[in-house]
């Protein structure tokens, strides 16, 4: 791809040959001579210098640097120019792709598939799910009856839509299931990892709105929402019926537990138990810090006995009052 190609359908500021080709996509410090880079990060700006990259994405404060290197594209957001190049690169990539249906996915009379839908091998789209236009399902992707996925979304392999949440009343010493009578409701340009399991609800529907980014093996429970925009990193685990606002990042292996609301711009950081409503905006963390075992089995202890030591203290600091009457 000519570099003058990519700034025709992206902008920016060239400086440098329009003519140059572009063979790959690098990181600065693997780059050769017909290599595209990148630098957003100011602390790394060594290795501008020392790059081998044909061309390097930077900001305006770069320039200067960038120019004296070689080749390079000015742009206010480097790392969103680049993401939007990547974009650029993979479609270039998929216009000899194989054909729209894999002749080895199994999709329902009844199911809607938009005709600019793209599903992958072993695919099972079942009865009354809708799929919308330029979606794109890869391998061994299930989603369940009367799902609807929207416009412009990813689903990697693997990922089950409208799997039964997980329903069931005590009878006795034997559990009795709950029919879950939802489905799951997905907007537009919503991007799900592989593995990753929605479960229908159990009467109202699971709803993921536009824009959401789930990575891998992350687990979303029944009749749970998920705001616009929001990201949850690998192996999240997210209980029944919890609303997560628009927004929001949850970082990777966090829980959050079912019935809970958490407003909309929250950060909960990786490995985190979210255990009660989070009703503003802000950065969330609760985890106990990695320690050696024998410590860490003497600070657990002590923790077990925080009520007690507080009522001590309380009780001292009562009489230390009085004896000063």
């Amino acid at each position: 791809m000519r570099l003058g190609s990519i700034i025709e359908q992206l902008g920016g500021e060239l400086l440098g040959d329009p003519e140059l080709e572009i063979r790959a996509l690098a990181p600065l410090d693997s780059a050769d001579a017909q290599a595209l880079s990148f630098l957003s990060n100011p602390k790394y700006q060594q290795q501008l210098v020392t790059t081998k990259a044909g061309c390097v994405i930077v900001a305006p404060a770069l320039r200067e640097v960038a120019q004296a290197r070689g080749a390079c594209i000015v742009v206010d957001n480097p790392y969103l120019y680049f993401a939007r190049v990547t974009q650029l690169w993979q479609r270039s990539r998929q216009q000899s792709a194989g054909p729209r249906i894999h002749p080895s996915a199994v999709i329902d009379p009844s199911a809607e598939v938009d005709a600019t839908a793209r599903i992958g091998p072993l695919c099972v789209v079942e009865r009354g799910a809708k799929i919308g236009a330029g979606t794109v399902l890869k391998s061994r992707v299930t989603v369940g009856e009367d799902c609807v996925i929207g416009a412009r979304c990813i689903l990697h392999p693997g990922v089950v839509i409208g799997a039964d949440g997980f329903g069931f009343a005590k009878d006795g010493e034997r559990w009795e299931k709950i029919e879950q009578l939802g489905s799951v409701r997905i907007g537009d340009d919503v991007e799900i990892g592989a593995n990753t399991c929605i479960d229908r609800g159990a009467l109202s529907d699971t709803v993921i709105e536009d824009g959401v980014k789930l990575d891998n093996l992350i687990q979303i429970g029944h009749n749970v929402r998920v705001g616009r925009n929001t990201a949850m990193a690998g192996c999240v685990g997210v209980a029944g019926s919890a609303t997560i606002g628009a927004n929001c990042t949850i970082g990777g292996s966090a829980g959050v537990l079912g019935h809970l609301t958490i407003a909309d711009n929250v950060h909960v950081s990786s490995f985190s138990l979210v255990t009660r409503s989070l009703t503003k905006p802000g950065h969330y963390t609760g985890f106990y810090p990695l320690d050696d075992n024998a410590a860490w089995e003497k600070n657990a202890a002590t923790l077990k006995q925080l009520s007690t030591l507080r009522e001590r203290l309380r009780g001292l600091e009562k009489e230390l009052k009085e004896s000063k009457k």
